[in-house]
């Protein structure tokens, strides 16, 4: 089968555990703002957003690590067993840690959901470790199945627990909690773990090379983080909870995109990495470069062009300033998108301090930008700033990039769907029925 081949198989895989839960969960949006308030709603995003901050401290990326080990190991089943032997029990050591440590501070934090947001980030530290050596370990239908999994327990309780229990911020985060629960049990006895994890087989050699490469991407997590999610607390803290609702609704809408470029990413980053060292490397990521261009372009002008038909059939009335930051924030989930795509190939050098780099550079221009505008033009700084610091990290790393692999890009096809874009644009903020048909 041709690399080409493959990347779609292996994506086809992935997809079936990732887009169809979370196209539920897009499309259950509707009961998700008729039976929440702005604030509750925001109150969820907020945490889940923490969460996401926490896990690379908490991890120390570990997780990233360990697929990236197994991938080079996929044939040596001892060197595996010592690689998840040693990765597992050095977690186990770090989350007790973090356990005591916050127990001790949450007799100081008065906050009624503190309990939700350890649980929730132990939960989500195994589910995506164990996630990560199925991939590692090139299972992706064993992936594929625990992604789904998680993703159908998630959005069905969140069903139950809002509109029957009527339990509000906490049933959403409990559901969470038991989605990322039914994936770690279903990991563990899929993928035989048990047989992998043994005190034996623990090497402090391979867990000093898996933390040496994991270590740098500790910063790069947390900024990609300050790029993606920084914009809620500063949201919170400057406008209010209820403001963070409305904007976390309007994200809603181009994570759908994201969703669909995560699911190929996962099989791009593993594929970028082991065809690296061919000799028609160049002519092969050039040719996916472009087909990300195009595709993922016309998927973001399909988002837009019909949003102004159906956004108020799917949003209550409460979320709908959220209509006017969509366009900004569906152009800059393009550019995330060709971001992440460039990144596959540091991932494939082993150049975790090159994507940190990068990354830092763009989360200081992100929160300089968003504090300097949030005054002037409101929630819209959030959505702008986000725009800008993926432009500028999307410059360098595409000049940084050629250094190691020189794409050829097809710019006409970029002038084209740029021109398009600044169309739909246009007749999407001036909202006139006919133009938007």
């Amino acid at each position: 089968m041709s690399k080409e081949g493959k990347l779609i198989k292996n994506t086809a895989i992935v997809s079936i555990g990732k887009i169809c839960t979370q196209l539920i969960s897009f499309f259950l949006l509707p009961l998700y703002t008729a039976y929440l308030s702005t604030i509750e709603y925001g109150v969820v995003d907020l945490l889940n957003t923490l969460v996401s901050l926490l896990i690379p401290l908490v991890m120390w990326k570990l997780e990233d690590g360990i697929f990236r080990f197994l991938i080079d190991n996929r044939d040596k089943k001892d060197e595996q067993k010592n690689i998840i032997s040693s990765v597992f029990m050095f977690v186990i050591i770090q989350l007790t840690v973090v356990v005591g440590l916050f127990l001790i501070a949450s007799r100081f934090i008065n906050n009624e959901y503190k309990y939700y947001l350890l649980i929730n980030l132990i939960a989500n530290a195994f589910a995506n470790l164990f996630l990560q050596i199925s991939r590692g370990v090139g299972d992706n239908v064993n992936y594929s199945i625990g992604s789904f999994l998680s993703g159908l327990m998630t959005v069905g309780l969140n069903v139950y627990f809002i509109v029957s229990l009527r339990l509000g911020a906490y049933g959403m985060l409990l559901a969470v909690f038991i989605g990322n629960m039914t994936t770690i049990i279903y990991m563990f006895f899929a993928k035989r773990l048990y047989e992998y994890i043994s005190f034996k087989s623990v090497d402090k050699k391979t867990l000093k090379e898996i933390i040496r490469y994991s270590i740098p991407l500790i910063p790069n997590a947390i900024s990609w983080w300050v790029v993606n999610a920084s914009d809620r607390l500063i949201v919170t803290s400057l406008l209010g909870v209820d403001i963070n609702g409305i904007y976390s609704v309007a994200n809603k809408f181009p994570n759908v995109v994201v969703t669909i470029f995560n699911i190929f990413n996962i099989t791009w980053a593993e594929s970028a990495a082991v065809n690296y060292k061919e000799k028609d490397r160049e002519e092969y990521f050039s040719k996916i470069w472009n087909f990300t261009i195009s595709f993922f372009g016309s998927l973001c002008l399909g988002l837009i062009a019909i949003l102004p038909i159906v956004f108020n059939l799917m949003v209550n009335t409460k979320f709908a300033d959220a209509y006017f930051q969509i366009p900004i924030l569906t152009v800059a989930t393009m550019l995330n998108i060709l971001v992440s795509f460039l990144g596959a190939i540091y991932i494939a050098k082993k150049l975790t301090k090159e994507i940190a780099k990068t990354s830092f550079y763009a989360a200081i221009i992100n929160i300089t930008t968003h504090l300097l505008l949030i005054k002037y033009i409101g929630l819209y700084a959030a959505s702008v700033s986000t725009l800008i610091s993926w432009t500028a990290m999307l410059i360098y790393r595409y000049v940084d990039s050629k250094k190691y692999i020189k794409l050829k890009t097809d710019y006409k096809n970029i002038v084209i769907l740029f021109l398009m874009r600044i169309a739909e644009i246009v007749t999407y903020y001036i909202n006139y029925k006919i133009l938007n048909y």
